[in-house]
């Protein structure tokens, strides 16, 4: 029998219904949103700008800046004008474009992670090899594969989501449109739509997470052999990327890989913030602004718009410092 669709739009669902919490999850929303934002294009620019940072890390991670930017932009601004207006409709298209972006960025993200994790491990573990390992046409080609697989993963994750019928309630249970939620409102057989799930995400998670765990165990074991003073720098650097991929992970792995019949709406959707909005807001901090070189790259770059009174703002003092 083909499959038909008779839902004509999604009703997205927020954190709360009072129209003074809506206000504050909006402000905290937005309030995030505009702080990504800001640490994000301030690394690209710097990163761009500046002619020292021109090499391997330094373009991972303007990279990394231009995709969560482009990834917070998917959830955090429509769900802000849904909590103003309290109009949580979306088209079956524009579900789909957003499933479709969301899954997209999240992928091309673990691969960023991955490499970002292996530029690290040659920068300290092999020095010496380091220009010829991480030269520009490795960036380059690594860059050009995560984006062209990102379309192949979130392309057939959001073909079989919308290959289903969906002829029952259409409320999703989210404050974005996210596959496990829509999978509960079809009436078609979703077998083997948990089975790609399940197996996508163990293959692509448990890859992902061996090789950052044995990435870092390496960096780690060279870091021991440091003097103290450069051992707590490494350290200070190191834990927090692990902390923030693990959370990043794991989030997801919870929310797509539990059960529906076991789901818990509001749990799931503020672990779907964990993969969605923390990142893209912790990233700048932990991967960037708190790299000397960059900090210095950031204060040149807005004492430069100060000077041409492009942006009469003072220097944070803790970019300066």
């Amino acid at each position: 029998m083909t499959n038909f669709t008779t839902v004509t739009e999604f009703l997205l669902t927020g954190f709360a219904e009072k129209w003074e919490i809506r206000l504050l999850f909006f402000l905290l929303f937005l309030l995030m949103y505009l702080a990504t934002l800001t640490g994000n294009i301030l690394i690209i620019s710097a990163t761009t700008v500046d002619q020292k940072l021109h090499m391997p890390m330094y373009f991972f991670l303007r990279n990394l800046s231009i995709l969560d930017v482009c990834y917070v932009s998917v959830t955090v601004p429509n769900a802000c004008v849904n909590y103003v207006t309290d109009n949580w409709a979306i088209s079956v298209a524009g579900c789909a474009t957003q499933i479709f972006l969301v899954i997209y960025f999240a992928f091309v993200e673990i691969l960023f992670l991955m490499f970002m994790a292996r530029d690290r491990y040659v920068a300290i573990c092999q020095p010496l090899h380091y220009p010829v390992i991480m030269n520009h046409q490795f960036c380059v080609r690594m860059t050009l594969f995560s984006l062209l697989s990102g379309l192949i993963y979130a392309g057939a994750h959001t073909g079989n989501v919308f290959r289903l019928s969906f002829c029952q309630s259409n409320v999703v249970q989210q404050f974005f449109c996210d596959v496990p939620s829509l999978l509960s409102l079809s009436c078609s057989d979703t077998f083997s739509n948990f089975l790609l799930l399940f197996v996508s995400i163990i293959v692509v998670g448990c890859v992902s997470f061996i090789f950052l765990t044995v990435s870092y165990f390496h960096i780690f074991s060279t870091i021991l052999k440091f003097p103290t003073r450069e051992r707590g720098k490494a350290f200070s650097t190191c834990v927090p990327h692990i902390l923030v991929v693990s959370v990043f992970l794991s989030s997801i792995a919870y929310v797509y890989l539990k059960p529906s019949a076991t789901s818990e709406t509001i749990q799931d959707m503020i672990l779907s913030v964990f993969y969605t909005i923390v990142p893209p807001f912790l990233n700048p901090i932990i991967y960037s602004l708190r790299n000397k070189q960059v900090k210095e790259a950031v204060r040149k770059l807005i004492v430069f718009l100060q000077e041409s009174k492009k942006f009469p703002f003072q220097v944070h003092p803790c970019v300066a410092e």
